[in-house]
């Protein structure tokens, strides 16, 4: 990944105390990364960095929007990002070790020899990460001037004809009536 340093944070200087940086990033930032499964992201990411003297805390609060496919219709979705992430970063001897057999994703340690920490990482992480599993509009706006009308004819005559007399269609009621 080229040399970005504007995601290095050069943290030997820094004094004891909270700390604020400021990222904008966009499809460009994402492109390096070659696994987004979305596009047009106009992501804002506020970190917010406590020094300590032997580790850091850093709260990362990510808000903007992408476009991502349509879990129902296949068009594109705007959707609105907005999420907060935590991390420690703990100076230690042995970071590659401890690394290694660090079970919890919210720990990360680095070398007290370390004068700095790249974040573009945990920017992908979280802007990913704060991008909703479900995909589709909410039931009030389907059918509305985004959904793709054709897809949705076709997925309705698809469901009428699944309901008739099917015998998968008649044994997957009996399951779902026993979650119920």
């Amino acid at each position: 990944m080229g040399n970005r340093r504007e995601y290095d944070i050069a943290f030997v200087g820094l004094k004891p105390g909270l700390h604020e940086y400021q990222y904008e990033v966009d499809d460009k930032f994402f492109q390096e990364y070659k696994q987004a499964d979305f596009s047009g992201c106009h992501a804002k990411i506020k970190l917010t960095l406590e020094k300590n003297p032997s580790f850091m805390m850093l709260k990362f609060e990510v808000g903007g929007n992408v476009d991502v496919v349509c879990d129902r219709c296949g068009n594109n979705l705007g959707m609105d990002l907005w999420d907060e992430f935590n991390m420690v970063v703990k100076l230690v001897e042995n970071p590659d070790e401890m690394n290694a057999t660090e079970e919890d994703p919210d720990i990360y340690y680095i070398s007290r020899t370390e004068s700095h920490f790249r974040i573009a990482d945990w920017i992908f992480e979280f802007v990913t990460l704060s991008i909703p599993m479900q995909r589709s509009c909410k039931e009030e706006e389907i059918g509305g001037p985004q959904c793709n009308k054709e897809i949705l004819e076709m997925l309705k005559k698809m469901e009428e004809v699944n309901s008739g007399n099917n015998p998968l269609s008649q044994g997957l009621e009996k399951f779902r009536k026993n979650i119920n």
